[in-house]
């Protein structure tokens, strides 16, 4: 890149993504573990043939049919009800941050965000011009207002991820109020990992929070990280903006029919969100006999620490065949919830690990 006539700002910078190495399991990315069922993909299938028929002719640009079936999926959800014209959608929940960021940011101005959290978030302030001013959550992961407002008054965009990547916390909709309250910008809530929680969603703040936006995604409960779909929740008005800054025909035909077929077997996910948070609750008893702090998690995921370090663990793991997340806090790791036997694998391996020791 250094013949090339780039940003300064950005020559220097290396691009996002994690480690993908040739282990027997990978527990590193959030992943849901379970592939569809042969009765889904067929009917999939059978959909995707009908639009390829037409594949000569661009997208519907408003996605109608899927913003529809994402409203009535979270009117199921949140006992809230919403409309079509509440919902977004886009080629994951990062081209949704990416809009906000291009209509809230920019030059200028501002976005606080607490970290540790979704590294994701400065890297889009980045790109997009913004200054990016970072609050330092607790030991325990949680957000304490500081106090000195002053960044929070005047940020045109305060980001909040719940339950929040990478600890697994979750920050209490009386918080969301108190952020809302207390700026002038658009209080942005990353609910990612939304359906691994039994707390309440920030999209039922909504109606008495013009100021809020909810961001969500169908990576991690409905098993489409490949698929590609973010979307978002807010006011008629703030949808209308996003329009100013959507590229024309961003979201396909194929990934919108996708999309509508899996919206339609969302029950079904139950059972695998269930297993997946017994799981959570399971591996995070080995972890503590194991002598491991564990940070309290809501999403489908842990963030661990013990005694060691924790390259020297990341790299025992590698070798023995299991990947996990090296998040860059001191001492902490993240490890998916995967399937029993992976979970099984990870669990049995970090106990050779500890004996060892």
């Amino acid at each position: 890149m250094s013949n090339l006539p780039i940003r300064p700002d950005l020559a220097a910078k290396k691009p996002y993504g994690a480690p993908q190495l040739n282990v027997e399991v990978k527990l590193n990315t959030n992943e849901n573990p379970f592939s569809h069922d042969e009765a889904f993909v067929s009917q999939v299938s059978a959909k995707l043939q009908e639009v390829l028929r037409n594949a000569n002719r661009y997208p519907d640009p408003e996605a109608l049919e899927l913003r529809a079936r994402l409203a009535a999926y979270l009117t199921a959800t949140t006992a809230t009800t919403f409309d079509a014209n509440q919902l977004w959608a886009a080629n994951g929940s990062n081209e949704i941050l990416q809009q906000l960021f291009q209509l809230f940011g920019g030059p200028g101005r501002s976005a606080v965000g607490f970290e540790p959290s979704y590294s994701m978030h400065p890297i889009i302030a980045q790109v997009s011009h913004t200054e990016w001013v970072a609050i330092e959550r607790t030991e325990n992961f949680d957000i304490e207002l500081p106090a000195d407002l002053t960044a929070l008054k005047n940020a045109n965009l305060v980001m909040v991820c719940s339950p929040n990547n990478p600890t697994g916390t979750l920050s209490s909709l009386e918080l969301i109020s108190k952020l809302h309250e207390i700026t002038t910008g658009l209080v942005v809530v990353d609910e990612a990992y939304a359906e691994f929680s039994q707390a309440k969603s920030a999209v039922t703040l909504l109606e008495s929070h013009p100021r809020l936006a909810v961001v969500r995604t169908m990576s991690k409960a409905f098993g489409f990280a490949g698929v590609r779909l973010g979307y978002l929740v807010g006011s008629n008005d703030l949808i209308n903006c996003i329009r100013l800054v959507r590229l024309p025909y961003h979201l396909s035909s194929l990934t919108q029919a996708t999309a509508v077929q899996a919206l339609e077997q969302a029950s079904e996910l139950n059972k695998q969100v269930e297993f997946l948070i017994a799981e959570r609750v399971r591996i995070a008893a080995e972890l503590q006999k194991m002598g491991f702090t564990v940070a309290d998690s809501s999403a489908n995921f842990l963030l661990f620490k013990g005694s060691f370090d924790q390259g020297e663990l990341w790299s025992f793991l590698v070798d023995h065949g299991v990947l996990v997340r090296d998040v860059g806090i001191s001492g902490w790791l993240r490890v998916t919830c995967g399937t029993a036997i992976e979970n099984d694998k990870f669990l049995a391996k970090l106990k050779i690990f500890v004996e060892q020791k």
